[in-house]
Order: C-alpha cells, then structure tokens, then sequence
C-alpha cells in the first residue's frame, strides 16, 4: 500500500533520514519505534508532505506521493494527527470535526455518527471550543478529525504522549476496532512498549535515520528492545 525507498532528507547540512526503505502492507497496523532524534517523526513529516524528500521516492497504490504538496494527501486518503495534536483552539469540535467533510467522496454535509460512537465525549462537548478541552479529549478530537475524511491510511505520531491513562485505554481499543473490525490501515509512531505490543501487528526499529529491523510484532526481542530502543 505505502513504499518508501532510498529516502534521503537533510536539515540543512545535517542528514535525518539514510537510504530509508519502509512497507507498508494494507490492512496492517504498523508501530515505527526507536530512540528519540533517531528521525521518526521526520519521516512521516516526509510522507505527508510536509518536508521534502533530498531523494528516493514516496508510493501509495503505485502513485507517487512525493511529488506532489501536502495537501493532496487528505483527497488521496490518508489520516494524519500529528504529535502536538494540531486541533484548531478557537473552534469548537463541531468546526474541528467539519474541516473534513468536503474531502469525503460521498460529500456528507454531516458529521459521521461512528466518530460519536467511537469518542461519547465529543458528542458530549460540541459545542466547546477545542482549546477548553482536555489533553486527552484534544487527542481524541485530533483522531476524530482524521477519520472524518474516511481515510484509507490512518497515521498517528505519539498519541498518548501526556494522556491520562484511561484515554489511552480508549484509543488503543478504537485502533483495534478500526484495524481489526475495519481493515483500517494504520501507521503508528509510539515510546510506550506495551501500547505498541496490544494494538500492534508489525513493528518497524529505527536507528540514525534507518529501518534496522522489520518483523510481526510478537517476534520483537527483548534483544531487539535492548539493542534499540533501551534508554
């Protein structure tokens, strides 16, 4: 569904990403891990268009994404919520979650009853502006705003990052819904072990700007563990 091959990205004179090579089969819930600045959150920058590629090339279905801007990403199918959450504070979730609406391609003037039956809470809170919410409700907001657009694709950055835990909970159990119920494609960058062992099916081990080791995730060592992604 998604390949990416021989991506090399830079910051300025500093190299992030090495001769990058990644898979992404449909249907499968893939955990990206490694150590923080290993280039993690660069490369799904790089995926969404939002950083440019130096070399290599970016697919999905065959198409080439990294040629074209960010904002064809959306159309194409893909979900993002981003580390940091990226909701709109002065909008209330009504607003937050409508942004989606005029990329569906059944062009729905309403929101989805599913993103409610998955997150009560934002049916709860309407009409409050995304600033006023939680951390935890934000990134519940966030997620919901990516599935609006009925992706293909779901990627998440850090999820849970400062969420309390029942939240995270939640979310772990609404990605195995969609991934498993729904066949959802997701994509998931995430520190905490036993959150990437429960929703996982694949992990992806990142060292210095390179996938190091690919597997099922009930195969992921404690030697792998130790070797990349011990502090």
């Amino acid at each position: 569904m998604i390949d990416i091959s021989k991506v090399n990205q830079r910051y300025g004179g500093t190299q992030i990403l090495w001769d990058l090579d990644l898979a992404i089969k449909p249907g499968s819930c893939t955990c990206i891990m490694g150590r923080n600045g290993v280039g993690k959150t660069t490369l799904l920058k790089c995926l969404m268009g939002l950083l440019p590629i130096e070399s290599g090339e970016i697919l999905l279905e065959g198409e080439a994404l990294h040629t074209k801007p960010a904002q064809f990403r959306a159309p194409a199918g893909i979900g993002y919520v981003p580390q940091g959450r990226d909701i709109f504070p002065t909008l209330t979730v009504e607003e937050n979650l409508r942004i989606g609406l005029p990329i569906r391609k059944d062009k729905a003037k309403q929101i989805p009853e599913k993103i409610f039956e998955l997150f009560p809470v934002l049916k709860e809170m309407l009409h409050r502006r995304g600033g006023d919410l939680s951390g935890g409700q934000q990134q519940q907001l966030a997620i919901g705003r990516a599935l609006v657009i009925e992706p293909k694709v779901l990627i998440l950055d850090e999820p849970n990052e400062g969420i309390q835990p029942n939240i995270v909970q939640q979310i772990g159990d609404v990605i195995l819904k969609l991934n498993q119920e729904e066949g959802l494609t997701v994509i998931l960058v995430e520190q905490k072990l036993g959150f990437a062992r429960r929703v996982g099916k694949e992990f992806r081990l990142m060292e210095k700007g390179r996938v190091v080791a690919s597997d099922q995730m009930a195969n992921l060592s404690e030697d792998l563990i130790k070797q990349y992604l011990a502090v």
